[in-house]
């Protein structure tokens, strides 16, 4: 790899140089900032910048298992997660990140008209999960839209605490974090999903979401249905003030990707320009306010697009990220990372090797291969024991190996 390191005192030169735009206070002041002291608990914890698990720094590469339990509520007699989480815990791979509840509105239907029998089926995997020991990462509100469509209201009402989407998210995110904060099994809590890169896009159209009234949306979206940066800001504040008050300890992450490569940019101009490599670190800490105590990416490689000018390549991109997450103390979650086979069998296995080099090279503490088991995405992205891509499990074993990982250490 080419050095491309961002120096430490870049990153908070950037901050002071007016780069990172302070966050909006409309949601009232975050809360308490993450623990210094570590104890013995159950799951990660950020401690003074080192990612820690039992008391012991930690690092591993896991998968992304989007669907395991989506699957369940849709059929509640599906239980293959338990085979799934075997051949995970077979290849040495040490945990999994999903949902624990729907994409869709309609996946709902279970938590809002049955409880109990809700908790039951997730109580079963979770007891799955700990019996493996495979360790869990959900992330909670997976599409930005689906809260707001469950109750009723427009996107924008992410950005109002007293709306009906708040009142379903903080009553949701208490019964689950109450419920599971004791489990071994649950390493980390997550917001949801890529949350800021459907913020500040230009025009009325682009970054309104899907719809699908079968699966519960409105029939038509609006300009209120566009998610803006204030009402993202807002949703994961909130958030992170109702985990925190019920677990002050465990990984909080918010879940987003790779800030976009023109992302200070559009913020403030609104224009997809490249953002310079001091722009996009601070972006990185922008976008990780505290009681967040891990820097979410996701990095993929896509054709005709890249960082900088100059452009560099995804694992010298990688690099930089590790360095902000180093100067701001906030371990590095590679929540997602993987390739296309549209781009061709040899460059997804050049790709996917690379980074795993990089993950491991780097010492990047976390990172998670997308994605395992997703019939949706057999031609694209699925990864199973006995497809074509089954390779990849193999080579995130042996990258844990390398890591130090074994299967009676995980």
């Amino acid at each position: 790899m080419i050095e491309t390191r961002i120096p430490t005192t870049i990153v908070f030169l950037a901050a002071i140089a007016g780069l990172a735009v302070a966050d909006g206070g409309h949601c009232g002041s975050p809360p308490a900032s993450r623990p210094s002291v570590e104890a013995v608990r159950p799951g990660l914890h950020a401690v003074d910048g080192v990612l820690m698990k039992g008391g012991r720094p930690y690092r591993g590469i896991g998968v992304n298992y989007f669907s395991a339990f989506i699957r369940t509520l849709a059929r509640q007699d599906d239980l293959s997660y338990k085979r799934g989480m075997a051949a995970l815990r077979e290849k040495t791979i040490p945990f999994i990140r999903f949902t624990p509840n729907g994409f869709w509105a309609a996946e709902w239907s279970l938590y809002m008209k049955d409880r109990p029998r809700y908790f039951a089926l997730l109580d079963e995997f979770v007891r799955e999960a700990e019996q493996r020991e495979i360790g869990l990462i959900p992330s909670f509100f997976w599409f930005f839209a689906t809260v707001p469509d469950v109750v009723g209201e427009p996107v924008d009402q992410w950005g109002n605490p007293a709306s009906k989407t708040h009142a379903l998210m903080r009553e949701y995110v208490a019964d689950v974090v109450g419920r599971y904060k004791d489990s071994p099994a649950i390493w980390a809590w997550e917001f949801g999903n890529e949350y800021r890169l459907h913020v500040d896009l230009p025009g009325a159209e682009q970054g309104k979401p899907h719809v699908s009234p079968k699966l519960g949306t409105p029939t038509t979206r609006t300009a209120r249905d566009k998610l803006d940066r204030a009402a993202a800001e807002c949703a994961q504040r909130e958030f992170a003030r109702v985990v925190r008050r019920i677990d002050p300890h465990r990984l909080l992450v918010t879940g987003d990707a790779m800030v976009r490569n023109c992302a200070f940019h559009l913020m403030t101009e609104r224009r997809w320009d490249l953002d310079t490599p001091a722009q996009t670190a601070a972006m990185l800490l922008r976008d990780t306010p505290d009681p967040y105590d891990g820097i979410s990416i996701h990095l993929y490689p896509v054709r005709d697009w890249h960082f900088f000018d100059p452009p560099i390549d995804l694992a010298d991109l990688l690099a930089i990220c590790r360095d902000v997450s180093v100067a701001s103390g906030k371990p590095l979650f590679v929540g997602e990372f993987g390739a296309s086979e549209e781009l061709g069998a040899e460059k997804v296995r050049s790709y996917v090797t690379k980074m795993l080099d990089a993950i491991v090279s780097l010492r990047i503490p976390l990172a998670a291969l997308w994605v395992y088991d997703l019939p949706m995405q057999e031609g694209t992205h699925n990864v199973t024991t006995e497809n074509g891509r089954a390779w990849m499990l193999d080579a995130v074993g042996e990258a844990n190996g390398r890591i130090g990982l074994d299967r009676s250490s995980k």
